[in-house]
């Protein structure tokens, strides 16, 4: 078990990431917000607000991008410093209002890493996304 003031400092590490990513130039841009996060695991939020095509549901730029941020938090939340390697996305329902990705490690293996991203607008799922990342600073 850690010292409290282990995990104090790690509390404040990750509100530090998170405000960052919440403060970068494409999450401003799509007014997307990291509501709660850990090593590991991330849920961001984005209202529909200005992101519907011209059937009048959710681009799927903007579903991607949200589960790509939720993918990124998940695997930065601390200090390891990863980038992605590969992502695959399954559309699964049009959405329209707004919506809440939850970003989960479900695979390590020191290196590499898996996270599985699943979007959805209020109880339905609307996207499933999968993503590998690789560790380039400890």
């Amino acid at each position: 078990m850690r010292n409290n003031d282990q995990s104090l400092q790690d509390e404040d590490l990750i509100r530090q990431r998170i405000a960052e990513f919440d403060n970068s130039e494409f999450a401003r841009l799509l007014d997307l917000t990291v509501a709660e996060a850990w090593d590991g695991y991330a849920r961001v939020v984005m209202p529909a607000a200005g992101k519907k095509n011209s059937d009048g549901v959710l681009h799927g730029g903007a579903v991607v991008t949200l589960a790509d941020h939720a993918f990124g938090m998940a695997a930065n939340a601390t200090t390891a410093h990863r980038v992605a390697v590969s992502f695959s996305i399954q559309f699964i329902a049009p959405a329209t209002s707004d919506l809440e990705a939850i970003a989960e490690r479900v695979g390590d293996s020191g290196r590499y890493s898996t996270y599985r991203v699943l979007v959805h607008e209020g109880s339905r799922l609307v996207a499933a996304f999968d993503g590998v990342a690789i560790q380039i600073s400890p």
